[in-house]
């Protein structure tokens, strides 16, 4: 899954991409690198990020995924908003997939749009919102929490009428996670896998990376990135978000090989 931000306030790119002309050649960028996934996202959900109204959002997002249609995109597209007026615009518009970081918690009738529109749903775990999200984050256990937190999203969706193969979990690496909370989430991806549900990973470029090995800008945390997407890899996720498609492609290309020579 690649990552397009239409926004001009992304911690990763700066709002590099936020005009839609320019989002969407990135888009079809990353598919040449190997994306098989778009997540396409309007509004930052960065670590004391505001919110934006979803007309805004909207305007932002929907002539990316417009363009990326024109163009012949042969990527599923994803929209990543938390608000059920995006998400509908985008997939009557021909995105796939709700990516929501609420885990379909943001708005009243999340769950009854999620049942009526006919796409997969990605339920992510966040401790808070992104504006106030690390000003103090707290685990007993953190990956039992969130296996718990998600287990019950998950069982909501089903009572709302949303099929269990439509679903897709995110643990939320970085939402409201200190260091250890995130290390611990990576160690322990198979966890969620129990879930019944495809598992997807989004560490690209987060701010634990720095934390653990020379901090500096998002875009140069590339080596921290591959390592936790090949972790996730091993450990069963389906679906790797990543800004950088063309090297992490390769580096789990390698792993898979390298893996399917292991003695059994």
């Amino acid at each position: 899954m690649g990552v397009v931000n239409a926004t001009p306030d992304s911690f990763s790119d700066g709002g590099r991409f936020s005009n839609a002309d320019e989002a969407v050649a990135h888009g079809l960028k990353l598919v040449e690198e190997g994306a098989d996934i778009l997540d396409i996202g309007g509004e930052s959900t960065r670590p004391g990020a505001e919110s934006v109204p979803a007309n805004e959002e909207i305007a932002r997002t929907l002539p990316v995924i417009e363009g990326l249609i024109r163009a012949g995109c042969t990527a599923r597209l994803s929209i990543d908003t938390r608000k059920p007026a995006v998400a509908r615009s985008a997939i009557r518009a021909g995105a796939a997939i709700w990516n929501d970081v609420s885990a379909l918690g943001y708005a009243p009738d999340s769950l009854q749009i999620a049942a009526a529109l006919d796409c997969d749903i990605v339920l992510m775990h966040a401790q808070g919102d992104p504006k106030t999200m690390q000003d103090n984050p707290h685990y007993d256990d953190v990956v039992e929490e969130v296996f718990s937190f998600l287990e019950r999203r998950v069982a909501a969706c089903i009572a709302a009428g949303v099929e269990r193969a439509r679903l897709i979990v995110d643990p939320g690496i970085g939402f409201g996670k200190r260091l250890e909370d995130n290390l611990a989430l990576l160690a322990r991806i198979d966890r969620f896998g129990d879930l019944g549900v495809p598992v997807l990973v989004g560490a690209s470029r987060k701010r634990f990376i720095a934390a653990i090995d020379r901090d500096g800008p998002a875009g140069e945390r590339l080596g921290g990135s591959i390592a936790a997407a090949l972790a996730g890899f091993a450990r069963g996720a389906a679906i790797i978000r990543v800004h950088d498609v063309a090297a992490t492609r390769q580096a789990l290309a390698v792993a898979g090989a390298i893996a399917a020579k292991a003695p059994v």
